[in-house]
């Protein structure tokens, strides 16, 4: 690539390490266990069926964040060495979506056994101590990584998200949305927030400048995150949430609306965005070859991707809807 990075450290670190790390997959894995309980659609059968779908979905992702920039900027820039496919493994890489694709199939299966839900933390707990202990292996051929990296945090860097070692959010989630949902002072259920986020905070840096944790910049750190890491972790997210429930009372209502927006188009503008972003780093490496990526350049492109993701997300929705 020829774009030249000029990105602040604290810049980074901020975007990448925090706001794109404890702030992001964990809240939104919790969130999605919160969202089976107020869900009207959490049979056990439509779960399972939700979760292939979810899965294949993580693959066409793989499609727009790997192949298709591969050949676009070997055709382009003649480099074809910038998006490696690895073979074309990487087609099966194990990011977000195939973790929730995963979820949603065990968490199918095991609300059609009606398990209680100490069992239900038992087994989450159990399934992160494994995923714990077992992060980093290497199985020495890299089709067995990746087929295994859907559950464990193997070596080969084709995972992301392992079941095993994440699987403890959404099911936090589900159990924290079953208080959540009969709670009638919504305030008195989030009274100690602000005294969660700082413990969790803490806990993140110290955990971080010590022995490693969520803010690493080892990256396989926080993918293959821990059980107290995870902990520590849905902490945040029950704080993070009650920052916002606080925030809301003060927010207009066409700022709530936007956000409910987003919300409710979540997977389609993840999809969306690894078909832009890959893409604008090509044609702006291609078009404007001595542009600067400054801390203000990153943040404009990463709106405008945003705002064209969610604009083709709604577009599709409605157009399905129509269909």
């Amino acid at each position: 690539m020829v774009l030249i990075k000029e990105i602040s450290p604290s810049y980074g670190f901020i975007v990448g390490n925090v706001l794109g790390r404890p702030y992001a997959a964990p809240i939104f894995m919790f969130c999605m266990g919160v969202g089976i309980v107020y869900s009207r659609r959490s049979q056990w059968d439509i779960m399972v069926k939700r979760g292939i779908t979810l899965f294949l979905l993580g693959i066409l992702v793989n499609v727009f964040e790997f192949f298709l920039p591969y050949y676009v900027c070997g055709t382009l820039l003649v480099s074809w060495d910038i998006f490696p496919i690895a073979g074309g493994l990487l087609l099966f890489c194990v990011d977000i979506l195939a973790f929730a694709g995963l979820s949603f199939i065990l968490m199918g299966i095991l609300k059609k056994f009606e398990l209680s839900n100490k069992k239900l933390i038992v087994i989450a707990l159990l399934m992160s101590i494994i995923g714990s202990l077992l992060r980093g292996t290497d199985l020495g051929i890299p089709v067995l990584n990746l087929i295994f990296g859907n559950f464990i945090g193997t070596a080969g860097g084709f995972t992301a998200f392992p079941l095993f070692n994440w699987f403890i959010f959404p099911i936090a989630g589900y159990i924290w949305g079953q208080y959540f949902i009969r709670a009638k002072d919504k305030g008195e259920f989030f009274e100690f927030w602000y005294v969660l986020l700082i413990l969790s905070i803490l806990y993140f840096i110290i955990s971080t400048n010590h022995w490693g944790g969520v803010l690493s910049e080892d990256v396989h750190l926080y993918y293959f995150l821990n059980t107290l890491d995870a902990v520590f972790c849905i902490i945040n997210a029950h704080a993070a949430i009650g920052l916002c429930y606080f925030i809301m009372k003060y927010l207009p209502d066409a700022v709530i609306k936007a956000f409910s927006i987003l919300s409710s188009n979540i997977n389609r503008i993840y999809i969306a965005q690894w078909l832009f972003i890959p893409l604008a780093v090509i044609f702006i490496s291609y078009l404007f070859k001595d542009l600067v990526l400054t801390d203000l350049v990153s943040s404009i492109i990463a709106i405008a991707m945003l705002l064209l993701s969610t604009v083709c997300a709604i577009y599709y929705k409605k157009l399905r809807t129509k269909q």
